[in-house]
């Protein structure tokens, strides 16, 4: 699968449950990777992407998440996409780089010529094989997804300096406290197995540091509870800065869409982002209906094979139904995640909102957010089986599973 001079190995970071804090209550009943968006789970759009790229021989998902979290899903897209997928569970957090050297030696079985790096929690494009090519013209040991964003939301992320003609990163800083660039890293890179020799080498100058220094017991005991574990390297600050402006990182800006997908919140806008994607990717995987014998579709909408929508129902924008949900007569669903076993009842409207696992939206209720992605209320989340009953409406909240709404509510967290 793949030629003896070229053999390609991708690997997505997937964290683990103490890093989906900001997630939750959604993180509560899966893991914020397995979580769907457009239908699909968090992970399913990455590992996608990677399935194109040429002479592709393995992924691996590496986290510490339980295995038993992720088997049903691996060995299903394995089958499902013909490549082969194993998740690797990190025994703690290593740090972005130190979890990719801890298993170094499965990565290395396939003796790849090249390692796609992504993180799980990015929703872009992923042009790996444009980027790729670009890699192999460039000659450096790693190429980063760079994109250009506004300069107040810059500092949220690294951002970066590179020779505009070469494309070489000449300087990188990790959420810096002031303004260096609007061009910002996007967490997906490629590198040639050199890799880990600059991550060895960041473990020998600790070690090397820690043998020559010669501090009191006091100063010894400062700097070990500032100190990171001597095994938790992290790519940007400890790789990618010290790397810069030697000629072996480079730069690959796209201009396509790029989010990080932290909260709920961001997740829903992601959703729509894949969506819209599908329209060139996966068209098969949007429904269509002008209200006869299906529902009324207006936008980019998916909705799973054992849903039940009813006709006089009008979906869209931006919605995805997952499995055995049911829509009732009359429903309007506007940019919305509606997830497993959920049912909305007759003249329900939902907008910008996430409808959790089994919840029940009764007769005439409206359950709708203001639409701010980036608010701590700017949608409303149910929980799992969570009811509203009739006429109740829930306005810019969040619920918490198995809860029972009998009255309405507007910007409240219910516990």
């Amino acid at each position: 699968m793949g030629s003896s001079e070229e053999r390609v190995v991708a690997v997505i970071m997937v964290g683990g449950p103490t890093k989906g804090t900001r997630f939750r209550p959604l993180s509560l009943n899966v893991p914020k990777p397995l979580f769907p968006l457009a239908g699909q789970p968090m992970v399913h759009h990455p590992i996608s992407a990677c399935r194109n790229i040429p002479n592709l021989v393995q992924i691996y998902l590496i986290g510490f998440y339980e295995e038993r979290e992720f088997a049903l899903y691996v060995s299903s897209i394995s089958h499902e996409l013909r490549v082969p997928v194993r998740y690797l569970r990190e025994d703690k957090p290593h740090g972005s780089a130190g979890g990719l050297y801890s298993f170094r030696d499965h990565i290395m079985e396939e003796s790849p010529s090249h390692i796609v790096l992504l993180n799980c929690d990015v929703c872009c494009s992923f042009p790996l094989e444009a980027m790729l090519g670009a890699h192999k013209s460039y000659g450096g040991i790693g190429t980063m997804l760079v994109i250009k964003v506004s300069a107040e939301s810059a500092s949220q992320f690294g951002e970066l300096v590179a020779d505009l003609e070469t494309k070489e990163l000449l300087h990188y800083t990790e959420k810096p406290e002031t303004f260096v660039s609007n061009l910002i890293n996007c967490g997906v890179y490629i590198f040639t197995p050199e890799i880990f020799s600059a991550i060895e080498d960041v473990f020998k100058q600790r070690k090397e540091r820690a043998n020559l220094r010669r501090v009191s017991s006091f100063e010894a005991l400062l700097s070990a509870t500032k100190a990171l574990p001597a095994d938790f390297v992290r790519l940007d600050q400890d790789i990618l800065s010290p790397l810069a402006g030697k000629k072996q990182l480079y730069t690959f800006e796209t201009l396509d869409f790029w989010e990080q997908i932290k909260t709920p919140g961001m997740s829903l806008r992601c959703s729509g982002l894949y969506l819209s994607q599908y329209r060139h990717t996966s068209p098969q995987l949007l429904a269509s209906g002008d209200g006869t014998k299906k529902a009324t579709i207006t936008g980019d909408v998916y909705i799973h094979p054992s849903a039940k929508v009813h006709p006089s129902a009008k979906i869209g924008p931006n919605v995805s139904i997952s499995a055995n949900a049911r829509i009732g007569a009359g429903v309007r669903l506007i940019s919305c995640i509606i997830l497993d076993d959920v049912e909305i009842m007759e003249n329900a409207v939902v907008i910008h909102s996430i409808v959790g696992w089994k919840s029940t939206i009764g007769k005439w209720s409206r359950v709708q957010g203001e639409g701010d992605y980036n608010a701590k209320l700017g949608i409303t989340i149910l929980g799992e089986a969570v009811d509203v009953e009739d006429e109740v409406v829930v306005i810019n909240s969040v619920v918490l599973p198995n809860k029972t709404l009998t009255v309405s509510v507007q910007e409240e967290i219910i516990l």
